[in-house]
């Protein structure tokens, strides 16, 4: 089974600044990490490799630095990589980051399956995954808690609901978007980790997985960061602490007086 797994690389600390013209996050000289969640995608991606044979091919768009990520998941266990880095993918929303993807697996594969982390803690949109799913023309299944395994052609996955889980049957290829409870990660081995620094990470251009640059980067971008502020304190605000059935009844008593302007509980 060939199986890709996208990855990103986002900042490891909630100081990030904003660029003032393009509105979008300034990543140079922030430390990153891989986004959590897609831990989780490359842990689902190697068990099914250690279980069904295969490779794992883990891809990342970003700039240079986001080569660092890639090292990483290959001290894992992963067994190819490429970094999808052009100036022009710069400033990507989630549709044209979605058309970068699906333009690499494209170039890369064919692949059977594609995993993903349910969603970035950057951007927290848990579009990408669907969205590449979409332009690839496969089905996809999201919030997957575990998978179950192979039955004749088809997959059969459980699926995370607020109320349990639902149990799904698809035939690859397909896409599969993963939550936290679908394994714990496992730790670099020291094969890994030498494999890693070694590594020469391939790096593809937008010419080089046959992108149109009118369709990456802001140029692609359906929608677009107008403005980023913080907002402003309400005035007349108060901060209650107490037993709840005596907040209950203060809150009602304060609702009957028809004087509320803004409550914290």
């Amino acid at each position: 089974m060939n199986i890709m797994v996208c990855i990103k690389q986002v900042p490891e600390t909630r100081k990030v600044k904003i660029d003032p013209e393009t509105h979008t996050l300034i990543r140079q000289g922030v430390e990153s990490m891989i986004n959590p969640f897609d831990l989780f995608a490359v842990e689902a991606a190697l068990r099914l490799k250690d279980e069904k044979g295969g490779k794992v091919v883990a891809v990342t768009m970003g700039p240079p630095q986001a080569e660092e990520a890639l090292r990483e998941v290959v001290a894992l266990g992963v067994d190819e990589v490429a970094l999808f880095s052009d100036r022009a993918f710069a400033g990507a929303d989630t549709w044209a980051t979605s058309y970068v993807l699906a333009q690499g697996a494209r170039k890369l594969g064919p692949f059977d399956l594609i995993v993903c982390g349910k969603q970035a803690v950057d951007g927290d949109t848990a579009q990408v995954g669907p969205g590449l799913a979409e332009r690839l023309g496969w089905p996809y299944v999201a919030f997957v808690r575990r998978i179950r395994g192979l039955d004749g052609r088809d997959m059969v996955v459980e699926r995370l609901m607020d109320d349990g889980y639902d149990v799904v049957r698809f035939a690859p290829p397909a896409l599969l978007t993963v939550v936290k409870e679908i394994g714990e990660i496992r730790v670099p081995s020291f094969k890994g980790k030498m494999r890693a620094k070694n590594l020469k990470v391939p790096v593809l251009s937008a010419a080089d997985i046959e992108a149109d640059p009118e369709m990456c980067g802001l140029k692609g971008s359906a929608t677009r960061v107008i403005k980023v502020f913080a907002p402003k304190p309400r005035e007349k605000r108060e901060l209650w602490e107490g037993e709840a059935e005596e907040l209950a009844q203060r809150l009602l008593h304060r609702l009957s007086e028809d004087k509320i302007i803004s409550i914290a509980v």
